[in-house]
């Protein structure tokens, strides 16, 4: 699968995302809430109308699948699939740990990636078969030896129900939780991807908040897949887990499955 034209456009579009972010940065935009009562701002409106007149004008045979103005048919069997803002709570916060997300997805499955941080510029790219990289250099994830050494990553405990997050404390009591990270949604997983975390587990996500981060966290020697160890796709139900060390697959699996 040649990808080297989507990769041209996925940079478009990160450009043009980043353009209509930047100046409300810190700048006391207003939020309002969405049905889940989550907030949604004009940033986030505007870099992904900016994203979809790309993408209409461009490649007006694929699907889109959008968080903010949901899905668009296409005739070719490839999804974009956008986060114009995926931590919009951090951006109106003014902390720079969000970041746009764009994936393509070719039946189901997703095969590019881009995670783009528009404040600190820094862009993660990851294409199947592909090393990842971050402003054009490889990047690697860390090895791991054992689960009582792994740095843990989530975006926040509020995000599990009780029962997920029962057992994502049974998973937390068996890595090195004094190093805990809380927040940082997509960005914890380019982290990952550096080499700075081992291990991100989570709850809950949509299609938009995971499909860039697989084919990232992938290419840099790392592992997702959802709490059962299967591959995420299209279908999945918003339990993830990204693993910098495949190794430690086995021992995340049977921590997360303790209350069982």
């Amino acid at each position: 699968m040649n990808l080297t034209a989507d990769i041209a456009l996925a940079h478009r579009l990160a450009d043009a995302a980043r353009a209509a972010i930047r100046p409300h940065f810190r700048s006391g935009l207003a939020a309002e809430r969405k049905g889940d009562a989550t907030p949604v701002t004009l940033a986030d409106q505007a870099a992904e109308e900016a994203m979809r007149a790309i993408l209409a004008a461009e490649v007006p045979d694929d699907a889109v699948h959008g968080e903010e103005f949901g899905a668009t048919n296409g005739s070719s069997g490839r999804t974009w699939v956008l986060d114009p803002i995926d931590g919009t709570a951090g951006f109106l916060a003014g902390r720079p740990l969000f970041g746009t997300l764009i994936a393509l997805i070719v039946d189901g499955w997703p095969v590019l990636g881009v995670i783009d941080q528009p404040i600190l510029d820094e862009r993660w790219l990851g294409v199947t078969g592909k090393p990842t990289t971050l402003n054009g250099k490889p990047v690697r994830t860390r090895p791991c030896g054992a689960l009582a050494d792994a740095s843990l990553a989530t975006t926040g405990p509020h995000y599990f129900d009780d029962h997920d997050g029962e057992h994502f404390m049974g998973l937390a009591a068996q890595t090195d939780h004094k190093r805990m990270v809380m927040g940082g949604d997509c960005y914890n997983y380019a982290m990952l991807a550096s080499g700075h975390l081992d291990l991100v587990c989570e709850a809950n996500l949509k299609l938009h908040d995971y499909a860039a981060l697989v084919p990232i966290v992938e290419g840099a020697g790392g592992t997702m897949c959802d709490w059962n160890g299967d591959p995420l796709h299209a279908a999945s139900d918003g339990r993830v887990l990204a693993l910098g060390d495949p190794a430690r697959l086995e021992d995340v699996i049977e921590a997360l499955a303790c209350h069982h």
